[in-house]
């Protein structure tokens, strides 16, 4: 019988040590005197950094609520206050979990997400984080601050970058009347060159899956993912990455795969579905798969930033993630993906509530069959709206299309 359980890291043991610092920190902050900046995913986190203040990310707690299968009890609540079942379920998750009072937090010893004295939102993602972030200052009354990204964007031109660039500077102001002192600009320099190295770390983590067998997988890399999405501005994300590029790379020179037997391999595009991230890598090992690149957990590679340019760099890295680029430049992408990583066919994750992360819907996936060869499969679900998510469906498709690519 295969197996159906990943083999974890070693380095596993340190990152739980890692996180769980992080964590802690949050929770000290106020007793400590420092102040909480609350950032979207990816938002100018490294000017937080270096102003000082402790930067806690939503949306990493509303994956938490997806992963511990909170979500779907807590998403109504905000839905009596008037935010929609159609829209982000992070948003509403989150909003739910703190109306309720429950966080995945509590059992790391902590009251919940630690209260904000400013908020800082990029809409590089989508609309909805600006309103997620819009309500938390309301219920705080504190600052809630952005920067406005185009969406679908083609070319990153110097106008686009000057524009976007502009609107991150311009939050120093504010942000220094929060932290209560001025920006330091060789911190700043320091913060953006430790943020280049986690994300150069990063990619070469994620580049080991280009071996065969690959050794690790998507559903290791939404777990190794934690200090590249909320620490990219610590020494220790790189320290930790360090040793997690040394483990890999071990693995790769002894033969050893996430998926023992590798047959196949897939690349996934869209977003995780939180909740059933265990039962799906048990699949896939089942079926000698490995799905061995993802769009999602690249999106944490922010290869323009410099140091000597730290506003225009932030811009820069910040406007050319795949959500906010148009088709034909995510099309470009992809097929790079597909020929870096070997893959034989890709898996499209239309999650009902994140349109914008959902990429199948005008038409991309079957241009991409046309232009590549290779078989795809769109699975319907979410992130964390479980109640969208058939397992018995989503299993007997999974397993139809491994198998059509086994007789490719």
């Amino acid at each position: 019988m295969p197996p159906t359980e990943r083999k974890d890291f070693e380095t596993t043991k340190k990152l739980r040590e890692v996180m769980g610092n992080y964590f802690a920190d949050l929770g000290r902050g106020a007793a400590e005197g420092k102040k909480t900046a609350w950032c979207t995913s990816v938002g100018p986190a490294e000017l937080l950094w270096a102003l000082g203040f402790n930067v806690y990310f939503p949306e990493n707690h509303a994956a938490m609520l997806g992963a511990s299968r909170m979500a779907t009890d807590l998403i109504p609540l905000a839905n009596a206050r008037g935010f929609s079942p159609d829209i982000c379920s992070y948003l509403t998750s989150d909003v739910g979990a703190y109306l309720k009072g429950e966080s995945p937090l509590q059992k790391m010893k902590l009251s919940g997400p630690p209260k904000p004295d400013v908020l800082v939102f990029n809409t590089n993602q989508c609309r909805d984080v600006k309103d997620w972030f819009q309500f938390y200052a309301r219920e705080f009354g504190v600052p809630c601050l952005g920067v406005h990204t185009p969406r679908s964007i083609g070319a990153i031109d110097e106008a686009l970058v000057g524009y976007v660039g502009g609107q991150i500077e311009s939050l120093v102001s504010p942000l220094e009347a929060v932290a209560g002192q001025k920006l330091d600009p060789a911190r700043l320099r320091e913060v953006i060159g430790i943020s280049k190295q986690t994300t150069t770390l990063w990619k070469a983590v994620l580049a080991t899956a280009a071996n065969v067998p690959s050794p690790l997988s998507f559903f290791d890399c939404t777990v190794q993912m934690g200090p590249a999405v909320v620490m990219r501005g610590l020494k220790e994300a790189v320290e930790y990455y360090k040793l997690l590029l040394a483990e890999l790379n071990a693995r790769v020179a002894a033969g050893v795969g996430s998926v023992e037997g590798e047959r196949l391999r897939i690349y996934w595009e869209g977003m995780p579905i939180w909740g059933k991230l265990s039962s799906l890598g048990g699949q896939f090992l089942q079926l000698k798969t490995c799905v061995v690149a993802s769009t999602y957990c690249n999106s944490w590679i922010f290869e323009d930033l410099d140091p000597a340019d730290p506003f225009l760099s932030m811009a820069k890295a910040y406007s050319s993630i795949f959500i906010c680029r148009g088709d034909d430049r995510k099309e470009a992408y992809m097929e790079r993906m597909v020929g870096q990583f070997k893959v034989d066919g890709i898996l499209y994750h239309d999650a009902k509530t994140c349109p914008n992360n959902s990429n199948n819907r005008y038409g991309l996936a079957q241009r991409m069959q046309k232009k590549l060869g290779k078989p795809y499969l769109v699975i319907n679900g979410d992130l964390n709206d479980l109640r969208l998510y058939s397992e018995e469906q989503t299993r007997t498709n999974i397993e139809a299309f491994v198998e059509q690519l086994s007789q490719g």
